[in-house]
């Protein structure tokens, strides 16, 4: 970790507490030697760092050293990505990480910890907070997760193997050429159609409203009521009959009979079936129904 000799120039690592107080950053306004140099301080006379600094690519060998300082003595509490972890703080969105270019605003923290907050002080050189911080500035800010942007497409299945679930699961209710004909091009965005078919009990638009599901109530005297079915549960039905007459009744053990008929059971009954291949799948064999 250096020399003797050299402890005057060590740093110490990162551990919690990111945010620098408006008196804070002032003390380390000036960059330290060999941490972002005359660029850094040309661009601070210039003003303030755009909210999301550009910058130079770093050496992939200065990145991996600064993931394997960070994952040992930071990564715990500020997490593998530097975006929180037990107890620390999302560093990626914090302002010293935002306006620091090269280790001059990133430094200071290091070298004086934030015990208050639970960060020790650690014995890191110059170069080793060089390479943290180009670690810790290869993360993306704006749309870093992967996951959370919307993909071009989500027709990525195999449209074929859709056709033939298609034909095993459905073709008892619904037909290519029938109810479906023309089906994709109800829809303008592919994600809608995926939904629509997947979750019909939603509704809205790229086909009729949701079906209505029903209920038939049979009192033990013989005599039965029939409509809408408003709710149930261990203690009560409710239904409104087609002429809009509302009735409720009330349940005991098994009586009264109560009927449900729910024309999406067979949809709802195959959510907790479907793979996300067969999802793929079948939409992608859908978005061909044009």
């Amino acid at each position: 970790m250096g020399s003797t000799t050299s402890r005057k120039s060590r740093r110490v690592p990162i551990a919690a507490g990111f945010i620098l107080t408006a008196a804070a950053m002032a003390q380390v306004a000036a960059p330290a030697a060999g941490r972002g140099g005359a660029q850094t301080a040309a661009a601070q006379s210039s003003g303030p760092p755009p909210a999301y600094p550009l910058r130079p690519v770093a050496d992939s060998a200065m990145v991996a050293r600064g993931k394997a300082l960070y994952d040992v003595n930071c990564g715990l509490c500020h997490g593998e990505d530097a975006r929180g972890g037990d107890g620390g703080t999302n560093l990626i969105r914090g302002t010293v990480l935002l306006n620091d270019q090269n280790g001059e605003l990133l430094g200071p923290v290091l070298d004086n910890g934030r015990l208050a907050e639970g960060m020790p002080k650690f014995n890191f050189t110059n170069a080793q907070i060089l390479d943290i911080a180009a670690f810790l500035h290869s993360f993306r800010v704006g749309g870093y997760d992967v996951s959370r942007n919307r993909p071009a497409t989500i027709v990525v299945g195999n449209a074929k193997a859709g056709e033939a679930y298609f034909k095993s699961k459905c073709a008892n209710c619904h037909s290519a050429t029938g109810d479906l004909s023309g089906f994709a091009s109800r829809f303008s965005d592919e994600r809608a159609l995926q939904q629509r078919w997947l979750m019909p009990a939603a509704g809205g638009r790229g086909g009729p409203p949701a079906p209505v599901v029903t209920v038939t109530v049979a009192l033990p005297s013989g005599e039965k009521f029939e409509g809408r079915l408003g709710r149930i549960d261990d203690f009560v039905v409710t239904l409104t009959e087609p002429d809009g007459t509302p009735r409720s009744f009330r349940r005991e053990g098994n009586a009264p009979k109560v009927d449900i008929h729910d024309p999406l059971k067979p949809h709802k009954d195959l959510l907790s079936v479907y793979t996300d291949k067969d999802i793929h799948d079948i939409t992608a064999y859908l978005v061909t129904l044009k």
